[in-house]
């Protein structure tokens, strides 16, 4: 009896430390098809879920508390034979130092994911080789998730991980299909990976970490610090907006972040908010409803 114990307890200890590093929801939202009971979408979403789920995408050892929580959410606009027109909603967020409170940290509304594929076909994903459209845009999605939440935990800590979503781009633009390439529109994940990457937005990587790691994480127990860190990460944004006025990159984060940002500011321990403020006007204007909420 001792043996099996331990025996049981060692497989668990195994199946911890390799634990993959989503733990992923898929929806598929069939209905401006008008057949949206088809076993079809089903089946694709079961598949999608396993595989993103079981898939080890880095060399990492994740513990089980420490998987990436997200959704996927793909919205089947035109059904024919085995071709799919979609578009994709991905959301992301990341676990916040002392609280049960996640915070958000990718909210990408990717409108570009025309697909195809045929039931129970085997999905696969080569990062040196374009098989699947669908395969790629998950793949890319992946990374830079797990991109953007290494980001928060360590300095440039995502950068490995966005060189990889851009390899993943490279390999997709001989494709037929848009958002590879940079003439595919300025809301492309061809222009949110050059972001990424990009020298010109480098200190969205430095706001990344001050915003989760000095900030939200210092909140249950320096409020007052841990908000003036999160002012000073909004100037640090501010500055590539100067630069870089409406960015499809800090377009796509205060998506992510603007009820959070209001919440943040609109109770607890006081501090400066005037220029907060002003900096949040000109840098997400269509988030003013968030940021006239903003108290003191």
């Amino acid at each position: 009896m001792l043996r099996y114990v331990l025996s049981l307890a060692f497989i668990l200890i195994i199946a911890t430390a390799h634990s993959q590093e989503l733990n992923c929801t898929v929806t598929i939202d069939a209905e401006q098809t008008g057949q949206p009971n088809q076993q079809v979408f089903r089946t694709l979403e079961q598949q999608l879920t396993e595989y993103i789920n079981n898939t080890k995408w880095t060399d990492k050892i994740y513990k089980n508390q420490e998987r990436i929580d997200c959704n996927f959410t793909l919205i089947i606009t035109s059904y024919e034979s085995d071709s799919f027109g979609a578009t994709m909603q991905i959301q992301a967020s990341r676990p916040v130092y002392g609280s049960t409170y996640d915070s958000p940290i990718y909210n990408y509304n990717d409108r570009q994911c025309n697909f195809d594929y045929i039931e129970f076909q085997p999905l696969v994903f080569n990062i040196n080789n374009f098989d699947s459209n669908l395969m790629s845009v998950i793949a890319f999605h992946v990374y830079t998730i797990i991109g953007l939440d290494a980001d928060t935990f360590a300095p440039n800590g995502g950068q490995e991980y966005f060189d990889i979503a851009k390899q993943i781009v490279n390999t997709a633009a001989g494709s037929n299909f848009a958002g590879w390439r940079g003439s595919d529109g300025t809301q492309s994940r061809f222009r949110y990976n050059d972001a990424l990457i990009s020298s010109v937005f480098s200190e969205f990587h430095e706001a990344m970490y001050k915003y989760h790691r000095e900030g939200l994480d210092l909140m249950s127990e320096q409020p007052k610090r841990a908000k003036q860190n999160i002012v000073a990460a909004i100037a640090v944004l501010k500055n590539i907006n100067d630069r870089r006025p409406n960015s499809y990159l800090l377009r796509t984060f205060f998506d992510a972040k603007s009820d959070e940002i209001q919440d943040i500011f609109s109770g607890g321990p006081q501090v400066e908010i005037a220029s907060l403020v002003e900096n949040l006007n000109r840098m997400a204007p269509t988030k003013r409803s968030n940021w006239s909420e903003i108290k003191f």
